[in-house]
């Protein structure tokens, strides 16, 4: 069954509202943490990237009800470990968006946002827990 352009936006845009959410209460509770408060600042610009695609096809943006739902691990280990599971699930999210995205310009924000997950915020929570462990 394939997957409207609304259905894809709006998994990708919920994805990155709870990555955002997620990590901006990490933030509250350990302080401005590296690499939380660069990714945190990342997922900002990745929801926008969204939002722009939102509006552009003229699609309603969906309410981000993450802040509300998110529960944050004990430690700051297990905050990193959480993020690479997160951060892995997103790349395979993208994978099964970008199968079905025809749209050039939509290719161009999924693949730069799955790029970002892959290459610079899995590596950095990788690390994290290697530090933290």
């Amino acid at each position: 069954m394939s997957m409207t352009l609304k259905d894809r936006l709006t998994l990708a845009l919920l994805d990155e509202y709870k990555s955002r959410a997620t990590y901006a209460k990490i933030l509250e509770k350990f302080g401005p943490v590296r690499p939380f408060v660069n990714i945190h600042e990342a997922e900002g610009r990745h929801v926008e990237a969204l939002v722009h695609l939102f509006e552009t096809y003229q699609i309603e943006v969906p309410v981000d009800h993450w802040p509300c739902h998110i529960t944050v691990p004990a430690t700051l280990k297990e905050a990193c470990e959480q993020a690479v599971d997160a951060e892995q699930d997103n790349m395979t999210m993208y994978d099964r968006i970008l199968a079905e995205t025809s749209e050039p310009d939509v290719r161009r924000v999924l693949l730069h946002l799955q790029s970002a997950s892959r290459d610079r915020h899995l590596p950095a929570f990788e690390r994290c827990v290697h530090r933290e462990g």
